[in-house]
């Protein structure tokens, strides 16, 4: 199997590049930039993938409220260039939305499943709905993977860190820590994810697909085990959504069920707190002398 991953430089891209048999292409911005479609159709008709795993996005989520077009032209009309371009090639796409597309719903307590409508509350959430509807009509041959909170060991190179990453580096300078513990989701490892997609797209399933973690914790719970796992003592306070005053509104609630990827019978994800201990073990290896 022949396999491009874009977003190779991203803490995803690269646990997909080391888990994909067969040949693959690792392509960041340098190759192919979303905002300029003659790079997409040029890179992929060179490469000719069988698959292509699109892992790049514009994913900060509070400065797509003032920068809007870029995040559309990455997140919504790049993904359809992509998409587009697959479609000539008969190449199977396989793209990451976000939680976000759901909404701000303070009494939701019952995971989102992939028919469950969306509504979006951020421009961030809504450039991520457009690509998944962008996506979907040029490119059968689709697998849209709806996650939430990405964490892995290679961190975020755009966004310098992920939230385990930032929670320990604040603990180390002695900062006292104010966490939302009102906003609930399921932080995934992308070790596990990257296994999972590896193992639907064999299937041949194409569609929607929600796949994250299993459970469910807020922000301030998610940190807090961060914390005893490492076996750090923090001043760590919950606070409450208004508190934080983001510039994008969040979810309150935007757990997702995994349960359609589960009825094909492919291997469950483990729970967010079994992942977070692999992780802190795989951080601790990689931090140990010849790691």
């Amino acid at each position: 199997m022949k396999y491009a991953v874009l977003g190779a430089a991203g803490q995803l891209g690269r646990e997909f590049c080391k888990r994909l048999s067969g040949e693959v292409a690792p392509l960041t911005r340098d190759q192919i930039d979303l905002t300029r479609p003659e790079t997409v159709r040029r890179v992929l008709g060179e490469l000719r993938p069988e698959v292509l795993i699109n892992c790049a996005a514009f994913n900060y989520v509070d400065r797509a409220e003032t920068e809007a077009a870029p995040a559309f032209a990455v997140n919504a009309h790049g993904v359809r260039e992509l998409a587009i371009a697959c479609c000539d090639l008969d190449c199977t796409l396989v793209h990451f939305s976000t939680d976000y597309v759901f909404g701000f719903d303070p009494n939701r307590r019952t995971p989102y499943v992939e028919s469950d409508p969306p509504g979006p509350v951020s421009v961030y959430g809504a450039s991520k709905l457009a690509g998944e509807y962008l996506l979907r009509p040029y490119c059968p041959k689709h697998f849209v993977i709806r996650t939430c909170g990405l964490y892995g060991v290679q961190g975020s190179g755009g966004k310098g860190g992920n939230f385990v990453e930032t929670m320990l580096r604040l603990a180390k300078a002695g900062k006292p820590l104010r966490v939302v513990a009102d906003q609930f989701c399921t932080p995934t490892y992308v070790r596990d994810l990257a296994n999972a997609v590896v193992e639907l797209i064999a299937t041949k399933r194409y569609g929607l697909y929600h796949l994250t973690n299993a459970n469910a914790c807020s922000w301030y719970e998610f940190a807090r085990a961060i914390f005893a796992r490492e076996h750090i003592s923090v001043d760590l306070t919950p606070i409450p959504s208004a508190a934080y005053a983001a510039p994008a509104r969040r979810p309150f609630y935007s757990v997702l069920s995994t349960g359609l990827y589960e009825s094909l019978h492919l291997s469950p994800l483990r729970g967010w707190s079994e992942a977070l201990a692999a992780y802190l073990h795989e951080r601790q290896q990689k931090a140990a002398p010849g790691g």
